[in-house]
């Protein structure tokens, strides 16, 4: 959970609601032919620290005050792996920066698969 302040109080934000805005801006995004799971070592060590399991392919964490978002992605054979990747680090950080007022420091994309179609 995220919490931001502001003159009117506090306002938490659920790692539900950033994973769902996260997984609709990158599904829009060309290229990306699911959302991925983060490792299985990385799903137990989150489990363990926050006692409930990861959303599927998203995390975001909160570091001096901005949001770094892990993002494990499936893309589509043939495909510029760099250029969908850019794209998605652009959407999700326009759409993330817009809904919630809070600054995204940065982005990891981990390519997880390719999919042949």
């Amino acid at each position: 959970m995220i919490t931001k302040v502001n003159p009117y109080g506090h306002i938490s934000l659920t790692n539900d609601y950033f994973s769902g805005l996260v997984e609709q801006a990158a599904k829009q995004c060309y290229g990306i032919a699911a959302m991925g799971q983060a490792p299985a070592e990385s799903v137990v060590r989150s489990a363990l620290r926050t006692g409930s399991l990861p959303p599927k392919g998203v995390t975001v964490t909160q570091e001096a005050g901005k949001l770094v978002i892990a993002l494990h992605i499936k893309v589509g054979f043939g495909l510029n792996i760099s250029t969908i990747t850019q794209s998605i680090t652009h959407r999700v950080k326009d759409e993330v920066e817009l809904a919630t007022g809070l600054k995204v420091s940065r982005i990891d994309v981990y390519v997880d698969d390719v999919i042949a179609d």
